[in-house]
């Protein structure tokens, strides 16, 4: 008799009937497929690793399909899980809603994964965030690079990616978030020895010959950028010094060792402040658009979506 029930079972689940597996071992499986690890999804749930391998491996022995390929870190869904995922994500988000503090027969609402460049997340994403931390949202941030960020977005192992560029295909979705304008900056002693902006609009960026270069990188992605749409011209000469962090740079700049270009976001309070001076003022400036950034389909729990709207609203009113 047992055998023919969980023989019955496990037919009704390879037809499509989700309704007579187990609600733990789904939400099991949910974990997993939103962190992208066994690991992680066992410190959401507060279970022991090998607890959700096991809970895991009994959902594929009753599905009769695979749902998780292992990688070299965490693992990638396989092709029915993300079927799986869109089915049974709106009923275990809302029984988890109505729940007692907002559990799910002990499983918490879990964090949102948000990733996107360091400079960006610290000066326009970190400040803002108070009211969702007032709502009971558990933010886990990841600064990092755009290509790296996207890859791991699309293994699962982020929410939320805010990109410097629009990612090419349909495996992701993206909306513009919001557009940062370079500037042309230096220290106010700088600008002073240097003649001032009056200076750099007579003479063009000759007039910059003598006062050292600081950039991103050693090829000068950001600067070069603005010397092709501003000056109409290629930037031929080496930076003096080289830092992989925009907030290293706006601090350099700011100590008066040279000159470079920032986004204004990042660099707007020193500019108020007198700590930077503008020497240049185009009328058209490079512009760079940040999009916002997660997979179409991929499912999300009721707090991506807060989160998700208030980067967009917060946007809007910038």
């Amino acid at each position: 008799m047992r055998d023919r029930k969980t023989n019955g079972r496990e037919a009704r689940a390879r037809a499509g009937d989700t309704s007579a597996l187990d609600l733990n071992l789904l939400r099991t499986f949910l974990a997993v497929y939103r962190t992208g690890s066994f690991t992680a999804a066992a410190r959401v749930l507060g279970l022991s690793q090998p607890t959700v391998t096991t809970q895991v491996r009994a959902l594929e022995r009753q599905l009769g399909r695979e749902l998780f390929e292992r990688q070299a870190r965490g693992v990638s869904p396989a092709p029915y899980a993300d079927e799986l995922a869109s089915r049974i994500v709106r009923p275990l988000d809302a029984l988890a809603e109505v729940t007692p503090g907002g559990t799910g027969a002990g499983h918490p609402v879990e964090p949102v994964h948000l990733a996107g460049p360091h400079e960006f997340l610290t000066r326009s994403v970190l400040p803002g965030l108070a009211p969702l931390v007032e709502r009971g949202v558990r933010l886990r941030i990841t600064p990092g690079l755009t290509e790296p960020l996207l890859e791991e977005l699309r293994a699962g192992r982020h929410d939320l990616v805010i990109a410097t560029y629009r990612p090419r295909g349909r495996a992701l979705a993206s909306v513009p978030l919001e557009d940062e304008e370079f500037v042309l900056v230096t220290s106010p002693a700088r600008a002073e020895r240097l003649g001032g902006p009056a200076r750099i609009a007579a003479a063009g960026p000759a007039a910059l010959h003598g006062i050292p270069l600081l950039a991103y990188a050693e090829d000068l992605p950001i600067v070069r950028r603005y010397w092709r749409h501003v000056f109409g011209r290629r930037l031929v000469r080496p930076p003096a010094v080289t830092m992989p962090d925009l907030n290293a740079l706006l601090a350099a700049v700011v100590g008066g060792a040279g000159f470079t270009v920032l986004p204004r976001y990042l660099c707007a309070g020193e500019l108020a402040a007198g700590a930077l001076v503008l020497l240049h003022d185009p009328d058209d400036p490079p512009i760079n658009t940040a999009f916002l950034v997660q997979r179409p389909g991929a499912v999300t729990n009721p707090h991506v979506t807060l989160v998700r709207d208030h980067l967009l609203e917060t946007a809007r009113g910038a």
